[in-house]
C-alpha cells in the first residue's frame, strides 16, 4: 500500500493562482488536470473570467465531497486549501467561499461535466495477471441496481420519487444507479441514474455502449428480457444471466456436462408457431435469429442455509454455446462472482459515506452531479487499489478499501 500513500504535486508556476494549484491529491493520477479541462471545455464550461471558484476546482471539490461526507462544504474547501497554506502558497487575497458561493459554483458546473469525466476515465482496469478478474480470457463483469437516499425536497420527491412499503412512502426520495461493474477489482464502469420508481431494465440500456467482446457479463433475473438480452448479445459481449426457472426453456440438445442447447423465443411469436420452430432446431435447423436465439442453459440447486427448507433453483442462460470452451461449473462458478457487486454498492453506499447516507445536494441537477462525483471517486480509489495488488501479487479483494480511503484521506490534507 506504499503507492497510495504518495504524495501528488502540482508544479508551481510563476504568477499562477491559488486556485490552479489545488488538486485531490493522488486520485489525481486517475483523474488528471488535463482530462478535466478537456472535459470543461467539451462541456464548455470553462470561464471567459477569473473566479474565486474555477471550474477545475469544483470538479475536484465534488470529489473531495465525496471523501469527507461527514465535513459541510466550507470544511471541505479547508481540506483541500490547507497543504497550500503549510506550503506558503496561501494568498491573503483570497478567501474561504461561503456556503452560497461553493453552492452557485455546483450550479454553474452542472452535472454533464462530471458524468463526462467519469465516462471519459472509467475504462476496466484488470491486467491480465489481476487475480480474481477473468474466467479463461473473457473479464469478469456484472450489472446491477441500487437506491440512495436524497435530501428531502420537493424537487428531489418530484425527479426520483419515493419507495413504498404498503401504505407507507419511505423517508426519503431515493435516486436508481444500474451500474456496470468489473467483478475482481470492483471498479465501476458505467452507469445510469434514474428515480427509485423506474424500471430497472431501461436504465441498463444506456449501458450496452459500455460493453464489447472480450467479457462476459452476468446479471440477475431482474434485468431478463427476450429485447435486452437480444441488444447485449449483439454488442459481442458474452452474456450468463440469471431467469426465473418458470421461464420456458425448450431441451434442443443434451450436453456431456449437464447443460443443454435451448432456444429463447421471441414472445411476439404465437404460441401455436413456436412448436415447429423448436421441432425445426432439433432436427438441426435453427431458426432466423429474428424469431429465436440459441442459449445454452445451466441448471443446478444450492442447499437452503436451513437443512429443513427447500434446494433453490438456479437457472442461468448463456451465449456460450460450445461446451468444450467453459465448462458448466466453470459458469455456475463464475455467475456466483457477480455478488461482488453487492460488496462494491455497500462500499459506495455505507463505508465511503460513513454515517450520513443521505446525499447533500437539495437539486436534481445536483443530485445528480453528486451521484457521477461518488462514482468517479470510488472508481479512483479502486483503481489504485487494484495498482497496489497487481504491483504486490495480490487479489484486489485482499486488500482493505476503508484502510485505502483513510490514507487518500490523510493525503488530500497532509
Amino acid at each position: 500500500m506504499a503507492r497510495l500513500s504518495e504524495t501528488f504535486e502540482l508544479p508551481a508556476v510563476a504568477g499562477d493562482r491559488l486556485t490552479d494549484r489545488i488538486s485531490i491529491g493522488v486520485l489525481a493520477r486517475v483523474v488528471p488536470r488535463d482530462v478535466v479541462d478537456e472535459v470543461l471545455a467539451e462541456t464548455r464550461r470553462l470561464e471567459q473570467r477569473t473566479r474565486s471558484l474555477p471550474a477545475r476546482v469544483v470538479v475536484y471539490f465534488t470529489m473531495a465531497m465525496c471523501l469527507f461526507f461527514e465535513d459541510d462544504r466550507e470544511e471541505v474547501i479547508r481540506r483541500l486549501v490547507g497543504t497550500l497554506r503549510w506550503l506558503g502558497s496561501w494568498k491573503t487575497e483570497w478567501k474561504i467561499p461561503t456556503t452560497g458561493a461553493i453552492s452557485q459554483a455546483r450550479v454553474r458546473l452542472g452535472a454533464e461535466p462530471v458524468k463526462l469525466l467519469f465516462e471519459r476515465v472509467a475504462v476496466p482496469v484488470a491486467g491480465l495477471g489481476t487475480k480474481g478478474a477473468w474466467l479463461g480470457s473473457r473479464r469478469l463483469m456484472a450489472i446491477d441496481g441500487f437506491q440512495l437516499d436524497v435530501a428531502d425536497t420537493a424537487e428531489n420527491a418530484e425527479e426520483f420519487g419515493r419507495s413504498t412499503n404498503g401504505p407507507k412512502a419511505a423517508a426519503f426520495p431515493q435516486a436508481m444507479v444500474v451500474a456496470l461493474a468489473e467483478c475482481g477489482t470492483h471498479t465501476i464502469v458505467g452507469a445510469a441514474i434514474g428515480g427509485c420508481l423506474g424500471d430497472e431494465r431501461s436504465l441498463a440500456a444506456p449501458l450496452l455502449d459500455t460493453c464489447e467482446p472480450g467479457i462476459l457479463l452476468t446479471t440477475d433475473e431482474a434485468f431478463y428480457g427476450f429485447d435486452l438480452w437480444r441488444r447485449f448479445a449483439a454488442t459481442g459481449a458474452d452474456l450468463l444471466w440469471r431467469v426465473n426457472s418458470l421461464l420456458t426453456l425448450p431441451v434442443i440438445k443434451a450436453l456431456p456436462n449437464g447443460s443443454y442447447l435451448s432456444l429463447l423465443i421471441d414472445p411476439k411469436i404465437p404460441v401455436a408457431k413456436r412448436g415447429p420452430l423448436i421441432a425445426a432446431a432439433r432436427a438441426g435447423n435453427p431458426p432466423p435469429t429474428s424469431t429465436a436465439l440459441p442459449v445454452r442453459v445451466i441448471e443446478y440447486s444450492i442447499a437452503d442455509s436451513d437443512t429443513r427448507g427447500p434446494s433453490e433453483l438456479i437457472c442461468l442462460i448463456s451465449t456460450v454455446i460450445d461446451h468444450t470452451d467453459t465448462a458448466a461449473i466453470e459458469l455456475a462458478t463464475a455467475y456466483h462472482e457477480r455478488w461482488e457487486i453487492e460488496n462494491i454498492f455497500d462500499e459506495t453506499k455505507t463505508h465511503q459515506r460513513g454515517d450520513k447516507r443521505t446525499l447533500r445536494s437539495k437539486k436534481p441537477e445536483l443530485v445528480k452531479q453528486e451521484i457521477w462525483a461518488l462514482l468517479l471517486t470510488h472508481y479512483a480509489i479502486r483503481t489504485l487499489m487494484t495498482q497496489a495488488a497487481d504491483e504486490a501479487d495480490a487479489d484486489p479483494d485482499r486488500l482493505s478499501f476503508m484502510r485505502t480511503l483513510r490514507i487518500i484521506r490523510r493525503q488530500v490534507t497532509d
